[in-house]
């Protein structure tokens, strides 16, 4: 019986260049993250569409990263000087892409800005980690009064068919 070999990037290695600059795995398959070239898990398969779980190195630095964001976007130069990076996101999200546990690197001195509150009952919303909604006027609402709001559309017959 013919053995296969572990692709190179699946095999385990203790070669401390060759490990996730996330959560520092050896064992898991390896790749190279295409935004900035850091190995990173080769894990993006392991996410579950619509579960929102944070589970993949590789998927949370190239969707919730600024470095991610500048690469997707195809944007030149770096990330760190990227004024448009910095132009097509609210300073909340800026700040957190460039400032989360998925970065390799940190922005350095992120902008100072105002935190985003719930137009309705006014609580603060952390806009990166917790559920909310954005209202075409650009006001947010925040998980328990956009839950509220959504039963009260089902309810009256807007959202959906009645029976």
């Amino acid at each position: 019986m013919r053995r296969i070999k572990p692709r190179a990037s699946a095999r385990k290695t203790t070669d401390l260049s060759r490990r996730c600059g996330l959560c520092g795995s050896t064992t898991k398959p390896l790749t190279h993250a295409p935004c900035c070239g850091n190995w990173i898990c080769d894990d993006e398969d392991q996410y579950v569409p619509f579960s929102y779980a944070r589970n993949s190195c590789h998927r949370n630095h190239s969707r919730y990263t600024l470095c991610g964001f500048h690469h997707a976007e195809g944007h030149t130069g770096r990330w760190q000087d990227c004024k448009k990076c910095r132009d097509n996101l609210n300073a909340e999200m800026y700040v957190w892409y460039g400032t989360n546990e998925y970065n390799f690197e940190k922005l350095e001195n992120p902008p100072a800005f105002e935190p985003t509150r719930c137009a309705q009952c006014g609580r603060v919303i952390h806009l990166g980690t917790e559920g909310h909604m954005l209202h075409p006027d650009g006001t947010y609402s925040c998980e328990i009064c956009m839950e509220e709001e959504m039963r009260r559309i089902m309810e009256s017959g807007r959202g959906g068919r009645k029976k």
